[in-house]
């Protein structure tokens, strides 16, 4: 029996197999269409317990009582793949979403941490017209990407101490994306490891950064509003 209080727990039957994934809808909100955030895991959280997904970031945050203002879904990656290889998987979840949950297609946003964080770079990169808000944490991404996310608002966060994914590998693609114009901030915890989720999910500005991003329409350009240094 699942000790998850605050979230319930759905499988999506995608062209990649099974994907289980977390589903938290804030209570008495009848707000619609609904702003949708979309987190990813990290390596350690794979397999097929569910509640290993809430054990860090922001499905852990919400568990702890934390009033999230999105309809928020948290899926597990198998034991066996990482989120780049279920990318595919991740766009038909988001599909069979959209009209499930009255979901708004102007406010997408995707944020995750460490193999989580590499794969909403990448997920960003395959879907940037109908995204409002990237919000990766501790990952990285192909700065060759750069020109597919220039106009896909973006906060990168990371730890200048992380040992696991150097800070190097979200640098790189902040600065190609710089170089582009883009509105883009990196956050650069010093003396901060791997760990650097914690603080980024706790903060209430990430969340009301996100809300002030917002996508003209599902395939047009976003409404910016770059959190300042």
């Amino acid at each position: 029996m699942s000790q998850l209080a605050l979230h319930r727990v759905h499988t999506f039957a995608s062209s990649l197999g099974k994907l289980s994934y977390l589903v938290h809808e804030p209570p008495g909100w009848d707000e619609a269409p609904r702003p949708f955030v979309l987190f990813l895991h990290g390596a350690g959280e794979r397999g097929e317990n569910t509640e290993h997904v809430a054990k860090h970031g922001l499905p852990y945050e919400i568990e702890r009582g934390k009033n999230v203002p999105f309809v928020a879904v948290s899926p597990q990656c198998p034991r066996d793949k990482t989120w780049d290889q279920m990318v595919p998987a991740l766009i038909e979840l988001i599909d069979a979403l959209v009209p499930q949950y009255k979901l708004d297609v102007r406010r997408v946003y995707l944020t995750g941490l460490s193999m989580g964080g590499f794969g909403v770079w990448r997920l960003a990169a395959e879907i940037p017209e109908r995204v409002a808000a990237l919000a990766p944490v501790c990952g990285g991404a192909n700065p060759e990407w750069a020109t597919r996310l220039k106009d896909v608002p973006t906060w990168a966060f990371h730890g200048e101490a992380d040992e696991i994914v150097p800070v190097a590998k979200s640098r790189a693609i902040v600065a190609s994306l710089e170089a582009l114009g883009a509105p883009v901030k990196l956050t650069v915890y010093p003396g901060l490891g791997h760990d650097s989720w914690t603080r980024t999910y706790e903060n209430d500005e990430l969340y009301d950064w996100m809300l002030g991003q917002r996508r003209t329409s599902a395939t047009s350009g976003a409404e910016i509003n770059v959190p300042t240094p």
